[in-house]
């Protein structure tokens, strides 16, 4: 069998209001895979990057949900990949998701398509319940999908495809790490029937501005009453960014995932790359080192070609 080639994008979780139900794939940045089929049982993972990830598979991102096709099939297969890491571990742009994805959309490559999207994606949730303890599809579904998703429902998988108006994403990573478990373990575990009120007019809103090409729309919905003002704390100059890309023209953003990226839309690449330089202004004065991206939703998710 050929060895193939696979391009797992970043994503960007909740956008801002839609807690475990919003995702957006990026065109940039993006993991690199070589994968090849075995004819045993196993799963082998080289890491090519420097990166600390684990070379157990069931302890792996990318290798759980191999595990899991291995087991469904029952047939004398496995994998062999390599990962070759562009998105940083714990940097809130879906680095677990782009693993777990990747893995289950060059596993089904090798296996002739046998599988559905739907089952892919119920697949790599297993590599972020390795990451964070919880089955969730919000990086997972826009990574295998492409372009913008809501997840209606998990059990059983419901996944909706949004339309959106061209956008522009500017992202800046401070380096520092929010763990994913430990950004959940910090959340309430009740809120206000106000502020839960607030918060599903402001999803509904942010839909509804994707599909009717609103920006402003887009813009006035991109509030979070209920998770922001609790993992804010966690990422140094939170405000203070927010509030400069608002007054230097970006729609609106908020955290990324679970932090500590910042990500904000902007209806032009000129307003983006302005956000950008507003963002670094105040990271270099802060003295915290950082990257930053500009970039545009990806239409395809992962993508894959032999070698």
């Amino acid at each position: 069998m050929k060895e193939i080639k696979i391009y797992c994008p970043a994503t960007i979780a909740n956008l801002v209001c839609g807690f475990d139900v919003l995702g957006m794939c990026l065109n940039e940045p993006n993991d690199i895979m070589y994968m090849k089929l075995l004819d045993e049982k196993k799963v082998i993972i080289h890491s090519k990057d420097g990166y600390k990830l684990p070379s157990d598979p069931a302890q792996n991102t990318a290798g759980a949900p191999l595990l899991a096709i291995i087991e469904e099939l029952d047939q004398q297969i496995g994998f062999e990949i390599i990962i070759e890491k562009h998105i940083k571990p714990g940097s809130g742009i879906g680095s677990s998701a782009a693993s777990a994805a990747g893995a289950v959309v060059g596993a089904n490559h090798l296996l002739k398509n046998i599988f559905s999207k739907e089952d892919l994606v119920r697949f790599a949730m297993l590599g972020e319940k390795v990451a964070s303890g919880v089955k969730h599809a919000d990086n997972i579904a826009p990574c295998i999908y492409g372009g913008i998703t809501l997840i209606r429902s998990i059990f059983p998988l419901d996944i909706i495809s949004i339309p959106s108006p061209p956008l522009f994403i500017t992202v800046v990573h401070p380096q520092i790490e929010v763990r994913t478990s430990d950004a959940r373990q910090i959340l309430r575990k009740e809120v206000l029937l106000k502020d839960a009120i607030k918060q599903w007019g402001n999803i509904a809103a942010l839909v509804a501005g994707f599909m009717q090409n609103d920006y402003a729309l887009i813009g006035r919905s991109l509030e979070d009453v209920i998770i922001e003002p609790v993992r804010s704390i966690l990422i140094p100059g939170f405000d203070e960014v927010k509030k400069k890309c608002i007054e230097t023209g970006a729609l609106g953003g908020g955290i990324s995932g679970s932090g500590p990226s910042i990500f904000m839309l902007s209806i032009n690449e000129t307003i983006a790359k302005n956000v950008e330089v507003a963002m670094k202004e105040i990271y270099q004065r802060i003295g915290l080192d950082h990257h930053t991206y500009v970039t545009t939703i990806k239409g395809k998710g992962v993508m894959s070609c032999e070698l």
